[in-house]
């Protein structure tokens, strides 16, 4: 049995790939969730006894909405059957096609699956559809699976294109097109878009382009590299994050968990800007932060070193202190606090006028993108701001003069008898 399709260039190139899971970035209409339906209804004719195909959209609405209608449509040549109230389609060899959303995912177990489609991925609250269901539902006949969306911020999609762009497992591909990849959308029509549309929003959805912007708080311009200055002194400041090698179990949803970071900063003497000689960041085990938190000591011997007061700091002291003990390396721990201010407050005061008056300067050796990349993006959701959160904490460690200098004959106590 043939299915007689015409496939746009960039849909023939993904139709022909032979990896088992396919994630595809998309602009707005290039014809993602065409290739979808088509791929959806292929998969179905081949799937062998016992198995059936899904797909999978958001919300129960949106699988109505993208997929009944077109599925009924391409597949009329090639369907027996189907169950509008159910959601189901019985093709003509006796296969199933499963139309379901991500709203009721329960629907699918016990489901033994030879392809699915998770079709606007990136608007699926979380990856729990596809690891705790129908992931283990592929296994059996080694089944694949078709992952399409626009992007919509860093969210576990978002970890997942990454994932299969970085070629980490070889069963896994990643595909970007944009609105331009389709040649039946007129070119015009798409720079009437542009005029008209925010430049965040024509990236994201004309583009897929996963960028997305913060508020704005930190600018691109103000950020500026140099040379260690000759006199100073060093502080640290740790932000813990919990103690776990992310490593050893590198799922989407662990990768997003938040990192512990450390500052190491040399402040000069001479004018009090802050030069940021390295930010280390992972999350570890207990054992392995407190030996992390030492070697900085060791290596800068800081004038002064603060660990974010709580629980997390309570549990590696006792570790960090058999560490000091051990090789003789003695350091006071300031309590770092949150000073009663939410951090979006917190990481404003100490570090937006810094970075706008150039008084804070990143090592112009050193590798700093994934700081400048939670910076710039400060705060948006989704997106980490670890680093820029221990950062912040160097103003705790350091006092630094706000007022204009001036000569010493240039001024009087306003009393004389104390003073001040």
């Amino acid at each position: 049995m043939e299915l007689n399709w015409q496939l746009l260039p960039w849909q023939a190139t993904v139709w022909q790939s032979k990896k088992r899971f396919k994630v595809l970035a998309c602009g707005r209409r290039t014809g993602k969730s065409n290739l979808a339906i088509k791929l959806t209804l292929a998969k179905a004719l081949e799937a062998p006894e016992g198995s059936a195909v899904v797909y999978v959209a958001p919300t129960l609405g949106q699988a109505r909405q993208i997929a009944w209608d077109a599925l009924l449509d391409q597949g009329r040549d090639i369907i027996k059957s189907a169950h509008v109230n159910q959601l189901d389609i019985t093709l003509v060899t006796g296969r199933k096609i499963h139309i379901r959303s991500a709203e009721n995912p329960d629907t699918l177990r016990g489901l033994k699956l030879y392809f699915a489609v998770l079709d606007e991925a990136a608007f699926i609250k979380d990856d729990s559809t596809w690891t705790k269901i129908i992931r283990p539902a592929l296994s059996d006949l080694e089944g694949e699976a078709l992952f399409v969306s626009s992007p919509d911020g860093r969210n576990w999609f978002y970890d997942l294109y990454n994932s299969a762009l970085k070629g980490e497992d070889e069963d896994w591909i990643a595909f970007h097109f944009t609105t331009k990849d389709n040649p039946t959308i007129a070119p015009k029509e798409i720079e009437a878009a542009k005029k008209t549309l925010s430049t965040l929003v024509f990236k994201q959805e004309f583009e897929a382009s996963f960028a997305v912007s913060g508020q704005e708080l930190f600018k691109e311009e103000w950020i500026k590299t140099g040379p260690e200055p000759k006199h100073g002194a060093y502080y640290i400041a740790v932000d813990l994050a919990g103690f776990e090698d992310v490593a050893k179990n590198a799922s989407a949803s662990k990768k997003r968990l938040d990192e512990t970071a450390i500052a190491v900063v040399k402040v000069s003497d001479e004018d009090g800007v802050w030069w940021v000689k390295e930010i280390q960041h992972g999350r570890w085990d207990i054992k392995e932060t407190a030996s992390k938190i030492l070697s900085v000591m060791k290596e800068y011997q800081p004038t002064a070193i603060g660990i974010e007061r709580g629980s997390l700091k309570n549990a590696v002291l006792p570790f960090l202190s058999d560490l000091m003990r051990k090789y003789n390396t003695f350091s006071h721990i300031h309590d770092l606090t949150h000073g009663n201010k939410k951090k979006t407050d917190r990481i404003v005061w100490a570090l937006q006028g810094r970075f706008e008056h150039g008084r804070i300067v990143l090592n112009e050796d050193g590798d700093f993108e994934d700081f400048k990349e939670q910076l710039l993006l400060f705060p948006t959701a989704g997106v980490h701001d670890d680093l820029p959160d221990a950062l912040s904490y160097i103003d705790q460690l350091c006092v630094t003069s706000y007022q204009t200098d001036y000569e010493e004959d240039d001024w009087e106590p306003i009393d004389a008898l104390s003073g001040y």
